[in-house]
């Protein structure tokens, strides 16, 4: 296989993120995959026309978004693709913007709602099981005012466990984690948990039952209840009210 030369950086304020660049193209023009080693950061350097110190910033700059990994005392090599470091970029960037988290809301409630059928028509009755075991322990917390934010990720995670889908796994857990992230700022929490875990058992049942045209309706629903929460958390801090208990976990 004849290897593609890293075309030199032209001069710039920041050659090390230019360099990023050249590193990204030299991987896809050559076709390599996790676990590829790249050349030694010195001949990088020198093919880049750069010194090694932008060299080494470039490296680990593509290192801490999990392009790349430095085996010490080996070298550099190109890293299996993984969804961790959007999901902790995404989440801390998110903290912020409640009006980004409502975007981010509408992505999942289309990609839940969208993809429940496909749930459907492979879930077995372990699935179905364990979902029924999730918000019987919802319903017992709710009852005793403890919060059941751990339950209700677990449930929507059980929800697509089924469709061996990484990518969309990543993205219900990106949700999680800004939503959660985002409860630190408005103090968000969930006054009715009782009504949530209504909710999620109303899905369950209409899984149990293979009924995709209630399941719809029953997901929709839960996330316009979502959307009211976010809504009335967000009145209450514009106008200096002190928002529902933190202690009451977020609605998700």
């Amino acid at each position: 296989m004849t290897i593609k030369p890293i075309k030199p950086v032209e001069r710039a304020p920041l050659l090390h993120v230019t360099a990023q660049e050249s590193l990204r193209v030299y991987i896809v023009d050559n076709d390599l995959k996790a676990g590829d080693p790249l050349p030694p950061e010195s001949a990088l350097a020198l093919q880049l026309g750069i010194g090694r110190n932008s060299m080494r910033e470039a490296i680990k700059a593509l290192e801490s978004v999990g392009v790349l990994e430095t085996r010490r005392g080996i070298g550099v090599f190109v890293k299996e693709f993984s969804f961790q470091p959007l999901l902790d970029n995404l989440a801390y960037g998110l903290q912020d913007s409640l009006r980004d988290i409502d975007e981010l809301r509408d992505i999942r409630r289309v990609l839940e709602v969208g993809l429940i059928e496909r749930t459907i028509a492979l879930i077995g009755n372990d699935d179905i099981a364990e979902l029924r075991r999730v918000t019987d322990t919802m319903h017992a917390k709710a009852l005793r005012h403890e919060p059941i934010a751990a339950e209700d990720q677990e449930f929507h995670q059980l929800l697509f466990r089924c469709q061996n889908n990484r990518m969309l796994t990543a993205l219900l857990e990106i949700f999680w984690l800004a939503f959660y992230k985002a409860s630190g700022l408005a103090d968000l929490g969930n006054p009715a948990p009782l009504d949530t875990w209504r909710e999620h058992q109303s899905i369950v049942d209409a899984i149990a039952a293979r009924d995709v045209a209630g399941a719809r309706l029953r997901l929709d629903a839960h996330y316009r209840g979502i959307q009211d929460l976010v809504a009335l958390n967000r009145e209450k801090v514009t106008a200096g009210v002190k928002p529902v208990p933190a202690s009451a976990a977020p609605k998700t």
